[in-house]
């Protein structure tokens, strides 16, 4: 009998250990974006291969978007902004000045959809827009006075 209640006590001890532990697992710490990703080598096309363009200013502020994680975040000048067509890269991007001034080219597909990424040097991490925006040639997305400021989410 006292061998049933010792193995009925370290069962109930074995189930509670895993609930507990599952429920640990559960609870994760605040997201953050601190990663250790190193900076992409990102390449725009050669100019020869340009049939068509258009240019952005963008704005990165993930301050507004998340205050309560990017409370200390700062754009550095080592920050990157990539504007892509699925894997294709169409134009890459340094800031200056607080605003980053894109030139895009020309997708395969001119009907194609642009999605931006944005790696921080800062936070060593990947971030990409959660809306694509559509191709246009001549278009001219964003201003000084009013620039794009893309909606990111971290690249998991």
């Amino acid at each position: 009998m006292k061998k049933y209640i010792i193995f009925a006590l370290c069962s109930l001890s074995m189930v509670l250990l895993v609930l507990f532990s599952g429920c640990k697992h559960k609870e994760q710490d605040p997201e953050t974006f601190v990663s250790d990703k190193t900076r992409p080598v990102w390449t725009a096309p050669e100019k020869s291969d340009i049939t068509s363009s258009m240019t952005a200013v963008v704005k990165v502020d993930l301050q507004a978007q998340y205050p309560s994680i990017a409370a200390d975040f700062v754009l550095n000048e080592n920050d990157l902004l990539g504007a892509f067509a699925e894997e294709q890269c169409l134009g890459v991007a340094q800031v200056q000045e607080g605003y980053f001034f894109i030139y895009i080219n020309s997708p395969a597909e001119s009907s194609s959809q642009v999605t931006l990424r944005y790696y921080s040097a800062f936070y060593k991490n990947l971030f990409e827009t959660k809306d694509a925006f559509p191709f246009k040639n001549d278009d001219i997305l964003g201003t000084i006075a009013d620039p794009y400021i893309p909606s990111l989410a971290v690249v998991k």
